[in-house]
C-alpha cells in the first residue's frame, strides 16, 4: 500500500438529523436493547469468550485513516493521497468511544455474521442528492435486528431492503449493514458449543462430590430390590457430602470406578477447547488449547500477534473497512481503512527483542 503523506482539506457541510421510521423511535432506548441468548450461552464457554476477547482488543485499539485514490500516469499506478478525518471516524457515535462502537459492531459479526449500525446524522446533501452522507451513527445489538425478506440462515446473501428493530421497520436508508463473508460462528457452531457447555456441566457435577466416584456392590444377602438399592445409594451419598466417614454393612462393597470419569471429562473438554478454537479460526496457542509443540512464550509473541491478526482478525477488520467506503457512506473514489502502523510498530519491537535475546542466549 502506497503511502502519500499530502494531505487535502476535506469538505464539511452542517449536519441535520435523519428522517426517522416507526422503528426509529427505539433507537437509543436501552430498555429495548437485549443481548440474543445463543449469544450469552456462546459466551459462557472460556474459548469463545477468550477469542472474542483477543480479537476485540485488538480492534478496539485501532485508529481510522482517510484516503482517496489518484490515478498517477507516471507509474501508471493508483496511488493514495490522505485526507482529514471526518468527525465520524473518529468517534462514529459521539456518545461512546470509537473502541466501544468498533467492538460491538466486530461481536456481532462474530456471533451472527451481520451488524448493524444506524445513521443519526447526516451532512446537508450536495449536488441535487436526495440526502448527505453520514455524519454520525450508532450500533444497533443485531439480536434485535430482524428482516422481512431474508432471516440470515443459513447465510446472508446481500443487504436487506427491509429491516425491523424489535419488531418495528426501520428505514433501511438509513441503516449500514456490515456482512461478513464467513458466517457467524451461532450458525455454524451451535453443536460445538452445546457440546462444550454439556462437558461444563457434567464436570460441574463431578466436582460437587467430596469423594471418588464409584458404585456400591452387594456381595452378601438376599438380592436387595431396585427400590431399596437406590435408597442405599441416596443415603450413602448424603452421607458422603456432610461427613468424612461413611458406614457400610458386610452385604455391600463400595468400589471405585475402574477410569475416573473426572479424568474422561477433562480429556474431552480439552479436545473441546481445540473445536471450539477452530470454530472462532483462533490459533489454538492464543486461548491456551492442548496442541502439539505450541506454546505461548515471550520467544513467539511476534508470531502471536501476527497470528491474531492474519488469522483472526483481518477478515473482520476488511469487512468493516469495506462496508464504510462504501457510496452510500462516503463519497465516490474516498476510502477508510485501520492503521495498522503502531500494531505493525508493537511486532516490530518484539522482532528486535527477540533477536536481542537470541544474541544473548549465542
Amino acid at each position: 500500500m502506497g503511502l502519500f503523506s499530502r494531505k487535502v482539506d476535506g469538505v464539511h457541510f452542517a449536519s441535520a438529523p435523519v428522517k426517522a421510521a416507526a422503528g426509529a423511535a427505539n433507537v437509543g432506548n436501552f430498555l429495548y436493547y437485549t443481548t440474543g441468548s445463543d449469544e450469552i450461552k456462546a459466551l459462557s464457554v472460556p474459548t469463545v469468550s477468550r477469542s472474542r476477547d483477543l480479537i476485540a482488543g485488538l480492534i478496539g485499539s485501532l485508529e481510522l485513516k482517510h484516503y482517496q485514490k489518484v490515478w498517477d500516469s507516471i507509474s501508471e499506478e493508483y496511488r493514495e493521497v490522505y485526507l482529514p478525518l471526518e468527525p465520524w471516524m473518529e468517534r462514529p457515535d459521539p456518545k461512546v468511544s470509537r473502541s466501544f462502537f468498533f467492538v460491538n459492531i466486530f461481536s456481532d459479526l462474530f456471533f451472527y455474521g451481520v451488524a448493524y449500525a444506524y445513521v443519526t446524522r447526516r451532512y446537508a446533501p450536495t449536488g441535487g442528492g436526495a440526502q448527505g452522507f453520514p455524519a454520525s451513527m450508532t450500533w444497533l445489538p443485531a439480536a434485535n435486528m430482524s428482516s422481512t425478506k431474508q432471516s440470515g440462515y443459513p447465510q446472508f446473501y446481500g443487504p436487506s431492503d427491509e429491516l425491523e428493530f424489535n419488531g418495528q421497520p426501520l428505514d433501511v436508508n438509513n441503516v449500514i449493514q456490515f456482512i461478513s463473508p464467513i458466517e457467524g460462528i451461532l450458525k455454524v457452531g451451535a453443536r460445538a458449543i452445546n457440546t462444550s457447555i454439556y462437558l461444563d456441566q457434567a464436570a460441574d457435577r463431578y466436582a460437587q462430590l467430596e469423594t471418588v466416584p464409584g458404585y456400591l456392590q452387594q456381595i452378601d444377602g438376599e438380592d436387595l430390590s431396585g427400590e431399596d438399592l437406590g435408597s442405599l445409594a441416596s443415603a450413602w451419598a448424603n452421607a458422603r457430602k456432610q461427613n468424612a466417614i461413611g458406614a457400610l454393612s458386610r452385604q455391600v462393597e463400595f468400589r471405585e470406578y475402574k477410569q475416573n470419569p473426572q479424568e474422561v471429562i477433562s480429556d474431552q473438554r480439552k479436545y473441546q477447547a481445540l473445536e471450539m478454537a477452530r470454530l472462532c479460526n483462533i490459533p489454538a496457542y492464543l486461548v491456551s488449547a492442548p496442541t502439539e509443540g505450541a506454546s505461548m512464550t515471550y520467544q513467539n509473541a511476534q508470531q502471536a500477534r501476527q497470528d491474531l491478526y492474519l488469522f483472526g482478525a483481518r477478515i473482520y477488520l476488511d469487512v468493516i473497512e469495506q462496508t464504510l467506503s462504501a457510496d452510500n457512506v462516503l463519497p465516490r473514489g474516498r476510502y477508510v481503512e485501520f492503521n495498522m502502523e503502531d500494531y505493525a510498530g508493537e511486532i516490530a519491537e518484539d522482532d528486535s527483542r527477540n533477536r536481542e535475546m537470541e544474541s544473548v542466549n549465542d
